[in-house]
């Protein structure tokens, strides 16, 4: 049945439950405070690379019943369903910013109608659910937990195709949730709003372990001579253990992984828990990227005047985000100690800093004394590095961050090449 629905946040999360909710056949406004988002979003654009998006965009614009407004152009009164998907951003703490959600709840709570259903989409630290469901009292708004676990470069395939839906609240207010993704294949959990909440946490915290775990693997791997890629898929095999996240390299970043596991460590430091394992995969996610700049720094010394080349500027493949991306630190470490960096990415991002920009893998590399691989985009990983080697500098280094190149290639090729966890046997 068709719902009108409106949706708070154009950002990377609203705007891809509003487009795929009016692709199930829903009336969806979609608000926010950016105009000039807005005006991109209105004329068909979209702001933020994702597959497929545009499509969908562009769809529900020709159908008309997507549409996009500003906050203060909004009706004064406010029915249906209302989807909060506002940023949470880290503060210095690490703590969740929670300003974006409680403006949106308050307004709710002054302009909606009675029986009108609040879907939490941004992620709130666990607790946070039935403080502001308290904010609503007397307003008649109904208020359900509903975790997006999309995953940036394919979420609107993953929207339909999600593993599970989780929705926590009164069983009223779960049931009016779940009729929503009527057209979603997906295993569904009904519980409570606390529970909902911890469980988005508590997923991002566990794969972040499994990224981190693999990484100090692969040290003791370059330790003793083990190759991490034959490790990584025997381990993978055990199918309590499953391959997923089992992928050595230079560390996870993006919106959300390194946002939550912070967010989570000060909440259980808030609430007097020291959690050690967490803080342990942020201490190792933070070393991994520094492993890159120290391998430059031992094969070839002095990094002052060497030219540098770093591939892949985004925190992982099919995206623009650079958010957390560890290019971004490495950069900022490489031109601390000197070196002249040149960035390349796929798609184009926003990203400024002490590198300039190359439009292309073979204008990146030209000369280059090293080469980093920050971001396993297939036009990387698949470029023809036999013919990109001779035009580097003589007895150039290839640090692959992310074991996407073949050693083999590389050094028949005539240069060095680092991986993570891939000692050279006999070297």
């Amino acid at each position: 049945m068709k719902k009108q629905i409106t949706v708070f946040g154009a950002g990377y999360v609203g705007l891809i439950a509003g487009v795929c909710l009016a692709h199930s056949g829903h009336d969806v406004t979609v608000c926010d405070i950016d105009r000039d988002k807005l005006a991109e979003l209105t004329a068909g654009y979209s702001p933020i690379f994702e597959p497929g998006l545009e499509a969908l965009l562009t769809e529900g614009l020709n159908k008309g019943n997507l549409r996009f407004f500003h906050t203060d152009d909004l009706p004064e009164v406010l029915s249906g369903i209302i989807f909060v998907a506002v940023g949470t951003p880290p503060t210095p703490s690490g703590s969740a910013d929670m300003t974006y959600v409680r403006t949106v709840i308050d307004s709710v709570a002054m302009c909606a109608e009675p029986d009108t259903l609040l879907v939490m989409k941004s992620t709130v630290p666990p607790g946070t659910g039935v403080k502001l469901s308290s904010r609503l009292n007397g307003s008649g708004v109904e208020y359900v937990s509903n975790p997006e676990f999309l995953r940036e470069g394919s979420a609107v395939n993953d929207w339909y195709r999600t593993d599970r839906i989780v929705l926590g609240g009164s069983e009223k207010a779960v049931s009016r949730a779940a009729a929503l993704y009527a057209d979603v294949e997906a295993p569904m959990l009904a519980c409570d709003i606390t529970s909902a909440e911890m469980i988005k946490y508590a997923s991002n915290a566990f794969l972040a372990t499994k990224i981190s775990f693999i990484n100090e693997i692969a040290s003791i791997c370059d330790l003793v001579g083990a190759q991490i890629d034959f490790v990584a898929q025997g381990v993978g095999m055990d199918g309590r253990i499953g391959p997923a996240f089992l992928k050595p390299g230079i560390g996870y970043g993006g919106s959300c992984f390194p946002k939550d596991t912070r967010a989570l460590d000060f909440l259980a430091s808030f609430n007097g828990y020291d959690f050690h394992l967490l803080r342990g995969v942020i201490e190792v996610n933070a070393r991994q990227r520094m492993m890159p700049v120290r391998a430059l720094m031992e094969h070839i010394g002095d990094l002052d005047g060497k030219r540098v080349a770093v591939l892949g500027l985004t925190f992982k493949p099919d995206t623009d985000d650079t958010r957390e991306a560890p290019a971004v630190d490495i950069i900022s470490m490489l031109a601390a100690e000197g070196a002249d960096v040149t960035g390349y990415n796929p798609v184009p991002t926003t990203l400024t800093g002490p590198f300039t920009v190359a439009d292309s893998i073979d204008a990146a590399v030209e000369g280059a004394n090293a080469v980093i691989v920050t971001t396993e985009w297939p036009e990387i990983c698949n470029a023809d590095w036999a013919a990109l080697v001779p035009g580097m500098a003589p007895d150039v280094l290839i640090y692959d961050g992310r074991n996407c190149l073949s050693p083999d290639t590389i050094r028949s090729s005539g240069a060095r090449y680092v991986g993570v966890g891939r000692p050279q046997i006999g070297a």
